[in-house]
Formats: C-alpha cells, sequence, structure tokens
C-alpha cells in the first residue's frame, strides 16, 4: 500500500486490513514496556491518531512515563516529561525568547512541550494559568511567544495526568478544559500474572528502551489520515446524535455533550474501526468508545451526585435506552 494514503477517497478493505496489522505491531511493541495493558494501550494509540489527546487519572507508580516513552520509542518519536508543581510558569512548558549578547538577537529556546510524545504529570498540581498554556498548545499545535508562532511537531500527544489522591494544593481542571482533551482512562495496577512478569524484570530500570521502532513518524501522520476516510453511514450519525441528545436531557446531568464531543467520538470510532480491519464504523464502535470520549464531558448536578448518581450510571441507561441501528447501509 502506498505510504501516502489518498485522503479523498474512502478507505478500502485492503487499507483496513493493513492498517489493523499495522496497529496490531505498535501495541505489542509498546507492551513490551506496558505490561498487561493492552485495553489502555489501544485507546492512547486511537488517541493519537484521531489526533487527540488522553488524560490519565491513576495513583503515582502505574507505570505513566514508561507509557509515553515506549509509544515514542515505537513511532520513532521524541518524548519529554513534565512534572507539574504550583510555582511551575507557562514559559516552563512552552519555552522562553532570551536575548543573546553576542550576537544582540532575541532567540528562542523551546521548553519540554516540543516533542511528539508528552507526559504532563499531575496536571492539576499547576495554577490555572499554567494548565491554560498547555491547552492551549494542545488545542492549536503551535507556541506563540513574542508574536512568533513554532509549531510543535506532528503527531503531537499529551498525556496528562491526575493523582486522585493528596488533593490538597490541586487545581481542579475546568470542565471547559477537560473538554478538549479527546478521551480520560486509567492505567490501573497490574493483575496478578502480570505483576509477576514485572518482578522478574525488576533489573530492568526502562523497558522503553529495548523497544525498536515499529513505524517513521510520516507514518503515523499517514494512518491518522487513512483512519479519516473510514465510512460512516448516515444511521450511525443518527445513533450517535441522539445519544449526545440524551445526556442533555438527562435529569441528572446540568451540561450534556456538546458538539465538539461528539466530533471527538467520531474521530475516535474511525480508527477503532480501522484497528479492527473494517473500512466502515458500526454501532459496537461507537458503545466502544462512548465511555472514556464521553463521561469526562458531563457536568453532573449535584444534589443527583449526592444520591448516588455517576456520570457512568447515567450514560449506561441512555446506552439501553436508544436502540442502535441493526443494519449498515451499503454505499462505503
Amino acid at each position: 500500500m502506498s505510504s501516502s494514503p489518498d485522503t479523498q477517497r474512502a478507505m478500502t478493505a485492503e487499507q483496513a486490513r493493513w492498517f489493523a496489522d499495522t496497529f496490531d505491531k505498535l501495541v505489542s511493541g509498546v507492551g513490551r514496556a506496558v505490561i498487561g495493558k493492552n485495553d489502555v494501550v489501544r485507546l492512547v494509540l486511537t488517541s493519537m491518531l484521531a489526533p487527540g489527546h488522553v488524560l490519565l487519572e491513576d495513583a503515582p507508580g502505574t507505570g505513566k512515563t514508561s507509557l509515553a516513552r515506549a509509544i515514542a520509542a515505537t513511532v520513532q518519536g521524541t518524548s519529554s516529561r513534565i512534572q507539574f508543581t504550583p510555582d511551575l510558569l507557562p514559559s516552563d512548558v512552552t519555552g522562553v525568547t532570551i536575548y543573546d549578547q553576542k550576537t544582540a538577537e532575541f532567540t528562542f529556546h523551546e521548553g519540554p512541550v516540543f516533542a511528539n510524545i508528552l507526559l504532563a504529570d499531575e496536571i492539576n498540581r499547576a495554577s490555572p494559568k499554567t494548565q491554560s498554556a498547555l491547552l492551549e498548545v494542545m488545542e492549536e499545535g503551535r507556541v506563540t511567544v513574542d508574536g512568533t508562532s513554532h509549531d510543535v511537531g506532528r503527531p503531537f500527544l499529551v498525556i496528562a495526568t491526575q493523582n486522585p489522591i493528596e488533593q490538597a494544593g490541586t487545581y481542579r481542571l475546568p470542565e471547559a478544559q477537560l473538554d478538549r482533551f479527546l478521551m480520560k482512562t486509567s492505567l490501573g495496577y497490574p493483575d496478578h500474572a502480570s505483576a509477576v512478569q514485572i518482578l522478574q524484570g525488576s533489573a530492568i530500570r526502562d523497558r522503553s528502551e529495548a523497544i525498536r521502532p515499529m513505524i517513521s513518524l510520516r507514518a503515523v501522520e499517514d494512518m491518522s489520515a487513512l483512519a479519516a476516510t473510514v465510512h460512516v453511514d448516515p444511521a450511525v450519525l443518527e445513533y450517535v446524535s441522539h445519544l449526545m441528545e440524551e445526556t442533555r436531557l438527562a435529569p441528572e446531568v446540568r451540561v450534556g455533550v456538546s458538539i465538539r464531543g461528539a466530533l471527538a467520538l467520531m474521530r475516535a470510532v474511525k480508527v477503532w474501526a480501522a484497528m479492527n480491519g473494517r473500512h466502515f464504523v458500526i454501532p459496537d464502535d461507537v458503545k466502544a468508545l462512548v465511555r472514556p470520549v464521553w463521561l469526562h464531558r458531563f457536568v453532573m448536578d449535584p444534589e443527583a451526585e449526592f444520591n448516588g448518581a455517576s456520570a457512568l450510571s447515567v450514560m449506561e441507561r441512555i446506552l439501553a435506552d436508544v436502540a442502535p441501528p441493526q443494519a449498515r447501509q451499503q454505499g462505503a
């Protein structure tokens, strides 16, 4: 298959098989460093190809840094890590312009955000101003300093983390900023068998160092462009629209899913379909991703939450009430 897919044509069955095979190789490569978490790895890689960014809510020591490094190594990219603290400044993230006395000119020194895979560790510990600086780069894909724009490059994936414990001194991400993350998920602790395997290799401090690149950065961009050509039947679009509307009508929800959230879901399900070797989306793709893509976008009613309601319980009810289309119309 061509390394530069024609984005004007719908994906073919042959291209879908190539996409699925390549995706599985990426998952296998990352899985050498992040053991027993292939489901989460698939979600994160889907976000990268959608493209979008991921918010992980995890306790310390679950392998978030290893995940970022492993993905960067697998796609022949660069990675960096920012430990967010209350005194972190926006320039510590984006970079700063410095006057060079020798040349009598101002030069821009890139910040850690200039990487293909960026781990923003404990983002909720930084001030809202610093959070906004990162979220702006996530949205625009560039940094503007002193009126000059600097592209951060492609692909660009931010894996931001929140620590669910030790909330003292943290700044909760506003709902409008949470909406900019394509997905929210969790690595969690490994199961027993995976933990034993990790302990057996305790002498290896960084498993990502042994990972060899599977594809080039250009190929990642080609995969992303190819995924955008996956066919979506009008019946599936109707299904997603009905689900979105129901989140707004639910009495337990103060603010439901926005059109940006629906568009994010559509980008993600196209990648998910191709990852499964299909050149068309089916309702099961929507059901598989609606939770990680939508749940963090809900603004729940406080009284409903006090009475035991949750975004998950509301979404489960909506999925049960809204009937999916039963058959895919031909015409892909």
